[in-house]
């Protein structure tokens, strides 16, 4: 896949998977690993980006299996980013659609 056409989705993706629930960034990347293909590393960027943004707050949690996690928790602002990209990401699937399917 294009690598600009996941660099536009990748925080909408990170956003919407932290909509129900905290996750820890390894956890997130797993996840979107499953669908895209994402260099190690990546996610932690947008994750930079959306924390100095303050879309997401961050806690620590202890693990069962080694160090303390670093959970990403969505914030009320978040929120509302989330759901403001979500409708301009299907506006623009939808004109994009209608461009290259005429």
């Amino acid at each position: 896949m294009n690598a600009q056409f996941k660099k536009g989705a990748l925080e909408l993706c990170v956003l919407a998977m932290l909509l129900d629930d905290d996750k820890y960034g390894y956890e997130l990347t797993d996840e979107i690993s499953k669908n895209l293909e994402i260099a190690p590393g990546t996610l932690y960027l947008v994750l930079k980006r959306l924390k100095d943004d303050d879309f997401v707050t961050t806690y620590l949690k202890e693990s069962d299996n080694g160090p303390a996690r670093k959970y990403y928790h969505l914030s009320d602002e978040g929120r509302t980013y989330t759901n403001e990209l979500k409708n301009e990401w299907i506006a623009f699937v939808k004109a994009v659609d209608g461009i290259i399917n005429n």
